[in-house]
């Protein structure tokens, strides 16, 4: 279990990381592993996830309220609305990761935290991000199809393994897709609310079988910490990421991985 100080430190990185393409997972395992601190456990997992989650919905509060409508009226026959369609795509996006983590979660806890595992991911899909990002496209979610959407949902699912980055995946997903880089940062970020809601629901449920008391004050903690980063995180890349692409965290993930291999060597 983490005490003060590590929620706070803990917090910080998932709020600061879990929207940049360089995986707040693998931040959130090695953080612990190289200070020396033991692993933080599920309910602080949780605790942080909730918070990042509440970033998200309040940044795009009023996209989500437009999008539920448009989903209404596209479901019960309007076919015209793009923002319908968007939130068709998201629901459809979100398949992929549900399947393949109902069926891979457990063998990639148990076989993919690995140091070399996050040091290889975080510099192939650092090259991945850095090809797609070269030649960024001008589509934007107006232009967006289900199958884009889909595609985008199997980008995700790579994110299974520590070292890739949800976000980072889904914008390269988007991306090569053709799509401008502001609308797949949107897209992504949109995409990551019922991905982070379902998993912290199924981390929820693992606790809840196991009868683990929670401490909430560092829970509590870890919710408004990650929370506040997060969110400044959020206005932060979407004010910047057209002007500086994304060549800056494929930078990062290039050192970070370097590092992990020269401290495995």
């Amino acid at each position: 279990m983490v005490n003060w100080v590590q929620a706070v430190v803990l917090a910080l990185v998932q709020g600061l990381t879990e929207f940049l393409p360089i995986s707040s997972s693998a931040h959130l395992i090695l953080f612990p592993h190289f200070l020396g601190w033991s692993d933080q456990g599920s309910d602080f997992d949780i605790a942080v996830h909730v918070g990042t989650l509440i970033a998200v919905v309040l940044f795009f509060r009023a996209e989500l309220v437009r999008l539920a409508r448009a989903g209404v009226r596209y479901v019960s026959g309007d076919r015209e609305d793009p923002e319908g369609r968007v939130a068709v795509g998201l629901i459809l996006g979100t398949v992929p990761i549900c399947v393949v983590g109902f069926f891979a979660k457990d063998w990639a806890e148990a076989q993919l935290r690995q140091d070399w595992v996050i040091a290889v991911a975080t510099i192939f899909f650092g090259i991945l991000l850095w090809i797609a990002d070269r030649r960024p496209g001008k589509r934007t979610l107006k232009n967006l199809r289900l199958l884009d959407a889909f595609w985008i949902g199997v980008a995700q699912v790579f994110a299974i393994i520590p070292g890739t980055s949800r976000s980072g995946a889904t914008m390269t997903g988007a991306l090569f897709l053709g799509f401008d880089r502001v609308d797949s940062a949107r897209f992504s970020f949109l995409l990551s609310i019922p991905t982070i809601f379902l998993a912290g629901m199924a981390l929820g449920w693992d606790l809840w079988k196991t009868g683990t008391k929670l401490p909430l004050g560092l829970m509590s903690l870890g919710v408004l910490i990650s929370a506040l980063s997060a969110y400044a995180c959020i206005a932060a890349f979407m004010a910047l990421v057209e002007r500086l692409g994304m060549f800056p965290f494929v930078l990062y993930r290039f050192i970070l991985g370097a590092v992990l291999f020269w401290i495995l060597i």
